[in-house]
């Protein structure tokens, strides 16, 4: 969670800069929108239900999506839909991922580590396969 979290804070802290500074209408340049249109995406899904805490595994999960680039092409309002989804699409296809991301996100070890983001790129690459062609019509 730390790896996840860490990279987490330091984007969202560009982007509220970012957005600060993109408030005076000035031109931005295709990688400083890339990083603003994330930002917004991780501000999205961090928003959880009042009483509805998710598990530790599930908010890694998603934040390594988002961090790593796997919702950049979703349209924001597509993003609870995606959530849902694909904790439907680990709890159906590879459940085994959860206890992974409990017992190995614990691991200190930089094997266990990159072991784990390789099953987690795996799994939300064929995911994104299943998702994104529902929401090229959208």
């Amino acid at each position: 969670m730390k790896s996840v979290a860490g990279k987490l804070r330091l984007e969202l802290a560009q982007y509220r800069e970012l957005a600060a500074f993109a408030q005076f209408g000035s031109d931005l340049d295709k990688a400083t929108q890339q990083q603003l249109a994330r930002g917004a995406r991780m501000t999205e899904l961090l928003k959880q239900g009042q009483y509805a805490p998710l598990p530790v595994e599930k908010q890694v999960l998603i934040l390594f999506a988002v961090t790593n680039g796997f919702t950049d092409a979703l349209p924001i309002e597509t993003l609870g839909r995606y959530e849902r989804e694909l904790y439907a699409f680990v709890d159906a296809r590879h459940p085994e991922l959860w206890g992974e991301v409990r017992t190995k996100g614990n691991d200190k070890s930089k094997d266990a580590w990159n072991s784990l983001t390789t099953r987690m790129k795996s799994v939300l690459g064929e995911f994104g396969k299943e998702f994104a062609p529902d929401v090229q019509g959208a």
